[in-house]
């Protein structure tokens, strides 16, 4: 570190060790000082004592406590010189642990004076006033009942105290019914007091916040959310999600882990990951946003029926999985897609979206340019019976499913991967579910297709809607156990669309992606130097 750049450099004491410590505008680092007995001069060492941190991962700094003080002098011998240092601050700062969790751990440096003491916190103190991406003050959505029902003993006991530590003031609402928060956001919530929302919740209490915020932004706007081609506004307000339901897809799928202080941490040094998000019209009625996973076939099924049990709680989603898997039900219809362009990525060139992904970027600084100029000869058109249709514009991973359900989709390229699986054997589609648990190629099926597309359409052989259902024959027995694929089917029955874990009142659909509509609170999921060499050696 070159010392013009020194904005502080001090030797102090971490507990019974002198170091050195080094400040400039963007890292704080620190040293043991080891005495040369060959000689005058004193050289630092580099060991376990020994550690730089980014100035932009400082949640805090603050003057010890007095108690603190003489707690951590009592466990110092009465020889060591540290006894004589009687005043001292503390530096908060993320450290990094395994599987992509992050953890506040605080550092107390003992000084020889009061002033020197001010000196550190006034020159660490002006260099986090220039981080201008930190939120100071917060919305905060809790859901009491998603998941374990924990959310707000979550959000009090590991979250709170972080946002105090880092002087982050905020305002908290705990949800009393469905829909709270989107309405409160679209009708009431004051957005201009705030930084950022935060969610906490599960995958299902963020999809509420998210529509609650973008239909606020286009309102204030005069965007038709009904008309399918109007270009939709970007919301200016940053999201972060605090994990507290059952799944908890997108966090996971944007940090890498489901820990409550990874992602408050995340929140306070102020991380912005765009991202994002499908709108679903039917002809020229909008009906839902979609961030994670539209699914029509099995997975349509299985939350159709795991609605039917919902007193069973989470287990009522392995049981209708079970029993959608035996009823083995294709359905017919058409699929027609905008593809988007193959130069950039595919969804099977084993490329997973990361912290600073090059493809995100890439479609970041090409967003300007828009889709007018694509003719509808652009489209391509697929008919066929399907056992299931998915789309996903992000990985859609989970710890049932670290790789996702499509994992190299990326969460702000602009388009979605459309995955068509077609009528095939229950032994062929049961290894098609089972490789979203392992490392295989889950589309390596000669009845699996999968494409990158920026907008797509389905069309079900007949056309009714998901309340006229109950007036067409239903496949709901269980059909023969057979290898090969099955005949006894009727092909009048229709599934329905998941979008996000809600069953849509249409089957016929129009989607398109919305480049980067949304901000979190996050980062993407960081890689090690291992890890990205092994990808390359993949490739």
């Amino acid at each position: 570190m070159d010392k013009q750049h020194r904005l502080l450099s001090t030797r102090l004491f971490v507990k019974q060790a002198e170091v050195e410590v080094v400040l400039n505008r963007a890292v704080l680092s620190w040293r043991k000082i080891q005495k040369n007995t060959k000689g005058d001069s004193d050289i630092s060492c580099t060991d376990t004592m020994s550690q730089v941190v980014q100035v932009s991962e400082i949640v805090s700094v603050q003057k010890t406590e007095e108690g603190h003080l003489q707690a951590s002098r009592r466990k110092s011998s009465a020889k060591q010189p540290n006894q004589l240092f009687t005043n001292a601050f503390t530096v908060s700062y993320v450290r990094r642990a395994s599987k992509h969790q992050w953890c506040c751990t605080d550092v107390e440096f003992l000084c020889p004076d009061q002033s020197t003491c001010e000196q550190w916190i006034r020159a660490i103190s002006d260099q986090l006033t220039l981080l201008t991406n930190r939120p100071k003050r917060l919305l905060v959505y809790i859901n009491p009942i998603g998941g374990k029902k924990q959310g707000k003993w979550i959000y009090d006991q590991k979250v709170a105290p972080l946002f105090h530590k880092a002087c982050i003031s905020t305002d908290v609402i705990v949800t009393e019914r469905a829909n709270h928060a989107r309405e409160h956001l679209v009708t009431e919530a004051d957005l201009d007091k705030y930084d950022g929302l935060v969610c906490v919740g599960g995958d299902g209490m963020f999809s509420e916040i998210v529509h609650g915020l973008v239909t606020r932004t286009q309102n204030d706007n005069k965007v038709d959310l009904n008309d399918p081609g109007a270009e939709l506004v970007p919301t200016a307000l940053r999201i972060g999600i605090i994990p507290a339901g059952s799944t908890d897809c997108i966090c996971f799928s944007t940090v890498g882990t489901n820990d409550p202080v990874t992602s408050a941490l995340h929140i306070i040094v102020g991380d912005a990951q765009p991202m994002d998000v499908c709108s679903v019209h039917h002809n020229d009625f909008f009906l839902r946003f979609s961030v994670s996973l539209l699914g029509y076939g099995f997975y349509g099924d299985v939350l159709s029926d795991s609605e039917k049990k919902r007193w069973l709680g989470p287990a009522r989603y392995d049981l209708a999985g079970v029993k959608t898997f035996l009823n083995h039900n294709h359905y017919e219809g058409t699929v027609s897609f905008l593809p988007a362009e193959d130069d950039v990525s595919s969804p099977r060139d084993k490329v997973q979206c990361r912290s600073g992904c090059r493809v995100c970027q890439h479609t970041s600084g090409e967003k300007k340019k828009t889709e007018k100029d694509r003719r509808d000869d652009g489209w391509t058109v697929i008919s066929g019976k399907f056992m299931a249709i998915n789309a996903a514009c992000m990985s859609c991973a989970c710890p049932r499913s670290p790789k996702g359900l499509s994992p190299s989709a990326h969460l702000a390229d602009g388009t979605a991967d459309l995955i068509l699986v077609r009528k095939c054997s229950r032994i062929d589609f049961f290894k098609h579910l089972l490789r979203h648990t392992n490392k295989d190629d889950q589309f390596d099926h000669v009845f699996v297709d999968v494409h990158r597309v920026k907008k797509f359409k389905f069309q079900p052989r007949h056309v009714v809607s998901v309340e006229d259902l109950s007036e067409i024959p239903m496949k709901n027995t269980f059909t023969p156990v057979c290898p090969t694929p099955c005949r006894c089917n009727n092909d009048s029955a229709q599934s329905s669309w998941t979008c996000d874990g809600e069953i849509l009142p249409h089957v016929s659909i129009q989607v398109s992606v919305q480049c980067q509509l949304i901000h979190l609170f996050a980062r993407g999921i960081e890689e090690t130097q291992e890890q990205q060499q092994f990808v390359f050696e993949e490739l």
